[in-house]
């Protein structure tokens, strides 16, 4: 069986399987508290799409894209911009 490291859905395909992305087995432990905080999240009332949508673009753009970059894109799109604690959290330690 190949997989693949590589995409979004890489990780969740992973933890499906109980194996981590080198091919070693992921802990019981650590695979049923996953599970159980996913399930909780699942349960959690949700505010609006492009909330949820924002929010990946901030966790994950900043991994990818400069501050500026970033701030530009999201105001260009007419998401809000960066907040002063999201700001302080992604990019304060860089």
């Amino acid at each position: 069986m190949e997989s693949s490291n590589t995409g979004a859905d890489a990780v969740d395909k992973a933890i499906a399987q109980g194996i981590d992305l080198d091919g070693t087995p992921i802990p019981p432990e650590k695979l049923n508290l996953y599970q159980e905080v996913m399930a909780l999240e699942g349960q959690r009332k949700r505010s609006g799409v492009t909330n949820t949508m924002r929010s990946r673009i901030v966790r994950i753009g900043a991994k990818h894209l400069s501050l500026e970059e970033l701030n530009q894109r999201l105001i260009s799109a007419e998401f809000p911009p960066l907040k002063d604690k999201e700001i302080a959290f992604y990019y304060g330690g860089k």
